[in-house]
């Protein structure tokens, strides 16, 4: 018989493995993800609005990819395996707005209609995508504007 701490654990994997399945079967995979980054990032890098604010805050583009890389892979196959605050790093970027989240979207989707997932992967990391940004972007308005920034992200695009 199990201990009543070992079923929550195993729940906890049952659902990791669904998850990932599920994304696999929509031709999200590991694979998938590094190839995301890579590409997603080195747009980034090439950007004339977004590539400053990297570059002043990324000195060593492996490690900052490597991270990018376990942040997917938790977001969506929930691995487990990121740990950090998203959001205190966006908050201490100033100026970062809407027109920043919205060339990220932009860049983002781009990256993905190259990738040529299926249309259901595709659709799937993006709506992850862009609950990310608008997730972001919201914190970030409602810090510096209260709560009438709680609609921050309703005009961010989708893919």
């Amino acid at each position: 018989m199990q201990s009543t701490e070992q079923r929550p654990r195993e729940q906890v994997l049952a659902a990791r493995a669904a998850k990932r399945e599920h994304a696999a079967a929509l031709g999200v995979n590991d694979l998938f993800v590094s190839t995301m980054v890579e590409r997603f990032y080195a747009a980034i890098r090439e950007d004339e609005m977004l590539a400053p604010i990297f570059a002043e805050r990324v000195s060593v583009w492996p490690e900052h990819l490597d991270r990018m890389k376990s942040f997917w892979r938790s977001v969506l196959f929930n691995s487990g395996e990121f740990s950090g605050n998203p959001m205190i790093k966006h908050m201490a970027i100033p100026g970062l707005g809407a027109d920043h989240f919205i060339r990220w979207l932009e860049l983002f989707y781009a990256t993905l209609h190259e990738l040529d997932a299926k249309s259901e992967g595709t659709a799937l990391v993006a709506s992850r995508a862009r609950s990310i940004a608008d997730s972001l972007l919201t914190g970030i308005t409602v810090r510096r504007d209260g709560l009438t920034g709680a609609n921050a992200g309703k005009d961010l695009p989708h893919v």
